[in-house]
């Protein structure tokens, strides 16, 4: 959803016959050391730089880690949409003692994450779970389980979020922890947004939008509770994530700032 380039499946594979698959097909492209997933058209799913496979490598990624500006260690993490695994590797290294849950409805993207995006294999604290999304929040055993959620479903057309209802944020907020956050990442031109974003409201205490960055992406934070916008806090934990991590968290501060 974020960049439009053919893949090498889809440059191959235009005089082939067609029909409708339950999945949109899985495809690959690279360019410049990094490899970009994609569901049979131009739009980027996600992307992994080669030699750095755990470093979000694109910035509405690295923006989706924002909730770690208010939550430092956090215990369980779930992410909605595996993706390339971007999130999922780079919460995995971050929070050696976090519990990480990934939620893929598409099994080809599970298989594909495993064998080209050097995604972890499962143990006691990592899990992978082939379902959908929705049936997931829904799901009484998962409410007041996780401190973390991050959401990235798009599908092949990247038009908006398939999951954008009231009803999936409210399900969404059960999941979080009291002090939990969620972070969304949308497409701010388009039609979908303003949509999310009345659903958000509607369900959360409490929703800040970072700058929109790439082709449109916009991250959303999504708070259970009103989170403490201190400056001089925000501030000094930016200092701390940038030396540990170098993500440019001091940037999402001036975002959240400039979104009062």
């Amino acid at each position: 959803m974020l960049i439009k380039r053919k893949s090498i499946e889809q440059a191959e594979s235009s005089r082939r016959p067609t029909r409708k698959p339950k999945f949109a097909p899985v495809t690959l492209s690279e360019q410049d050391g990094v490899r970009y997933l994609h569901f049979g058209t131009e739009w980027v799913q996600g992307a992994m730089r080669i030699r750095k496979p755990d470093w979000p490598e694109l910035e509405y990624a690295q923006q989706m880690m924002a909730w770690m500006l208010f939550i430092e260690q956090p215990a369980t993490i779930a992410q909605l949409g595996l993706g390339a695994a971007t999130l999922t590797k780079f919460c995995y290294r971050q929070f050696p003692d976090a519990g990480i849950t990934a939620v893929e409805l598409n099994p080809s993207v599970i298989a594909i994450c495993e064998s080209m995006f050097k995604l972890p294999a499962q143990d006691e604290r990592f899990q992978v779970l082939e379902m959908d999304a929705m049936d997931f929040v829904l799901d009484e055993a998962n409410h007041d389980a996780f401190d973390v959620l991050q959401a990235d479903l798009y599908d092949a057309t990247a038009r908006g979020p398939v999951l954008d209802t009231p009803e999936f944020y409210q399900a969404c907020n059960a999941c979080l922890t009291e002090q939990g956050v969620m972070t969304v990442n949308l497409f701010g031109d388009h039609p979908s947004y303003n949509k999310n974003i009345k659903a958000m409201r509607f369900a959360f205490a409490h929703v800040i939008c970072l700058p929109e960055v790439h082709d449109s992406n916009v991250v959303a934070l999504c708070f259970k509770n009103k989170p403490d916008l201190d400056p001089a806090r925000l501030a000094a934990r930016a200092a701390q994530i940038v030396a540990s991590t170098k993500l440019p968290a001091k940037s999402w501060v001036k975002g959240i700032q400039a979104a009062g």
